[in-house]
């Protein structure tokens, strides 16, 4: 499964929970979807994997640079 699959593998599971909630039951079983936050998590890291691919290996990925100027 390439990396675009599992990034919608994903997205419809957060959109599952977010729509019908983290727990459900059907007659006396109890359902618990995955972790939303572990979701998150890793949809952010397919997203970064997916653009560094996209690029050609050319970025940095998740990097911030700043600029502490004296005055």
């Amino acid at each position: 499964m390439n990396l675009v699959d599992q990034l919608t593998q994903v997205n419809d599971a957060i959109a599952a929970i977010e729509i019908g909630g983290q727990e459900y039951q059907i007659g006396t079983r109890r359902l618990k979807r995955a972790d939303l936050s572990l979701l998150y998590k890793r949809q952010k890291e397919l997203q970064t994997q997916i653009a560094y691919e996209e690029e050609g290996g050319l970025t940095l990925a998740n990097t911030f640079v700043s600029v502490f100027d004296r005055r």
